[in-house]
């Protein structure tokens, strides 16, 4: 196992700390906000959806700032937005508070994620960075792990879904001690980007770049499907008897199933995947969607072993994601110059807000519409992977073609 500079333990500490108190909100949010708050699952998708909005402009300002005055000072002002995001939600009542929170939240994490990626590859080469990216995943994965059980547990005793958000809020405060007293300044003086606009500029030159973004949006995309359409999609409309959907206390079991896979297959996926390269390791993971895909499809359709089949489906799911998370940020690292990797990082966490500004609206879309759409949206899903492999083969070659 490789060795890992001590900076990069700790930021995977915080990460576990911030990851716990998402993990209270992420999948019973849309669940919520739809059956207490009282909101159509299509104004839900769009209120999540919009913090891409915001997410755009944090992504910029991070990108760009975290090259010219640090790492450290982005992340800071992050998980304050954060917080601050996380205390609007628990106190929502109405789509017009939502989509306040919502924003608030987008920019946070648009701040957050070019910074935070950037420290990792500031810190790690070659084969480490991966392994660096897949130790920090794995934190997060844990930490959501953890709160998803926590947020289970605390829900079935008080049904207080409010209180989870407040918790996501403390989280973030501790992160932001974790940041402040535990993290160094990884940016080098000599790497300093200068301009704001030229930075952006010669990276939309890359045409591996550009490339790379297009299928990461629909990576993306797909991940934004398990984490707030696929909620609803099991509340209600998967048969039950005497019942519309999977009740909160089995979706809950079955995300944390999901989370668990993630923990445990991170470092053996890793190095099951470690002599494909990166290309090959996310063509690997589109083939998992596929067959994920198809499972939550019978899950909906079929008459018995739904459990069993969704369990299945978000196995898979689990799988493709572990294959995916530290392979893009690892090739999004080597591809940048070290004097613009907080505006590659930037532009990488770009594909994400686009992901989530199209995703939880097409889902919510969907189930909006019948029973029947409700469940070809998944193998709608599926016949897009198809073109990720086409994307994906272009870019290898782009890639050989530079080396």
């Amino acid at each position: 196992m490789l060795k890992l500079p001590r900076q990069i333990w700790i930021l995977a500490l915080g990460r576990l700390l911030s990851e716990i108190g998402s993990g209270f909100t992420l999948f019973y949010a849309p669940i919520f906000f739809v059956q207490q708050v009282g909101l159509s699952a299509t104004s839900v998708g769009l209120a999540l959806g919009s913090a891409s909005i915001s997410g755009v402009t944090g992504r910029l300002i991070s990108g760009t700032y975290a090259d010219r005055w640090g790492r450290k000072p982005v992340l800071l002002l992050a998980m304050f937005v954060l917080a601050i995001s996380a205390f609007i939600l628990a106190s929502t009542n109405s789509f017009e508070t939502l989509i306040i929170g919502c924003l608030v939240q987008g920019l946070g994490l648009g701040l957050y994620w070019p910074a935070n990626e950037a420290i990792v590859a500031d810190l790690t080469d070659g084969e480490e960075r991966r392994f660096a990216y897949a130790i920090t995943r794995l934190a997060d994965n844990l930490g959501m792990g953890l709160g998803i059980i926590a947020g289970g547990i605390l829900i079935s005793a008080s049904g207080s879904y409010r209180t989870l958000f407040i918790i996501d809020g403390i989280s973030f405060c501790c992160f932001f001690l974790t940041i402040a007293f535990g993290i160094r300044e990884t940016l080098q003086t000599q790497t300093r980007a200068v301009r704001f606009v030229s930075g952006y500029t010669t990276a939309l030159r890359d045409r591996r770049l550009l490339v790379y973004v297009a299928v990461n949006i629909i990576l993306t995309v797909y991940i934004s499907q398990t984490q707030t359409t696929l909620p609803l999609y099991f509340s209600g409309f998967v048969p039950q008897a005497g019942a519309s959907g999977f009740s909160p206390q089995i979706i809950s079991t079955l995300f944390t199933g999901h989370l668990l896979m993630t923990i445990v297959a991170q470092l053996p996926m890793l190095k099951l995947l470690q002599s494909l390269g990166h290309v090959r390791s996310l063509m690997i993971s589109g083939g998992l969607w596929i067959l994920g895909f198809v499972c939550i499809t019978i899950t909906g359709t079929t008459a018995n072993l739904q459990i069993l089949w969704a369990s299945f489906g978000l196995g898979l799911f689990a799988l493709a994601i572990v294959s995916y998370t530290p392979t893009a940020s690892a090739l999004i690292a080597d591809l940048a110059p070290p004097s613009l990797r907080g505006v590659y990082t930037s532009i990488n966490s770009l594909c994400w807000a686009a992901g989530y500004a199209i995703g939880p609206p097409l889902g919510g879309w969907a189930l909006d519409r019948s029973v029947r759409f409700a469940h070809d949206f998944w193998l709608g899903l599926a016949a897009t992977v198809p073109i990720v492999w086409l994307i994906l083969l272009w870019l290898e070659r782009l890639i050989e073609v530079r080396e």
